[in-house]
């Protein structure tokens, strides 16, 4: 579902090199975990992926479904099938939450040539949702994100997620912030669209969330590319005695 071939991307004002020669294979259906140490890359590759402003691709190629995104609008690749939900979620004042998403429903829509969702379909699947999410419904009413706690709008991101449906769902750091309960909450959501036509990629610095949202592969990301896959007993490993023997073995 998701090639990524050599791929390097550097910053663009101040032309630092941070993605440096990254494959990776995400197949259709599959949940890959990315691990690796502070600045090591991570949320740069969700940020490329996803077309951030900001980089600068120098070279490689990111296909989704065979459709090379990289070429992609950020909205274009929305379209395509790719969400990337944030580490930290921006508050939009004067947007209604409920607004906010069904527009983005129909926009993506319109976008692949689908009918857009009636207003009374709309209300009743986004609800149905929010319930599951154990998202109260004034939350729904609110402009996006507005005085929500951190686990609140990593629950909406998660809302969001399932309102939009992708074929490809990039997690950068959701864990980050949340606490026990938000953060089963969250894997629940997450687990509950797991299907054959979907993928995952989960970025993280923890096992924790990874007891949640458990991977069918685990890579691990060091200086800008990926030293090491296996399955979920390598995040144990890292857990266990961190990221020094890797790295010294990739070197």
């Amino acid at each position: 579902m998701l090639e990524i071939k050599n791929l390097r991307a550097s910053l663009e004002e101040e032309g630092k090199e941070i993605l440096k020669g990254l494959n990776l294979t995400v197949e259709a259906g599959k949940v890959h975990a990315i691990m690796g140490p502070n600045g090591s890359g991570k949320s740069t590759l969700s940020y490329v992926l996803s077309g951030r402003d900001g980089y600068e691709v120098t070279e490689g190629a990111a296909e989704l479904d065979g459709q090379d995104i990289l070429e992609m609008e950020p909205e274009e690749r929305a379209a395509a099938g790719l969400f990337l939900a944030f580490q930290y979620p921006v508050e939009i004042p004067g947007v209604g939450n409920m607004t906010f998403l069904r527009t983005a429903v129909n926009a993506q829509r319109k976008a692949r040539g689908e009918a857009e969702m009636d207003a009374a379909t709309f209300l009743k699947v986004v609800r149905e949702k929010a319930k599951e999410l154990k998202i109260d419904a004034e939350m729904l009413k609110r402009p996006v994100n507005m005085g929500f706690s951190g686990g609140e709008k990593k629950r909406n991101e998660i809302l969001q997620m399932a309102m939009l449906e992708p074929k490809l769902c990039i997690l950068d750091e959701t864990d980050s912030g949340l606490d026990v309960d938000a953060m089963k909450l969250v894997a629940d959501g997450v687990n509950a669209m797991r299907s054959p036509d979907r993928a995952f990629l989960v970025i993280t610095h923890y096992q924790r969330l990874l007891d949640h949202i458990v991977p069918d592969v685990v890579h691990i990301l060091a200086n800008g590319r990926i030293i090491k896959t296996g399955g979920p007993e390598l995040a144990l490993e890292v857990e266990k005695n961190g990221y020094a023997d890797l790295i010294e073995e990739a070197a």
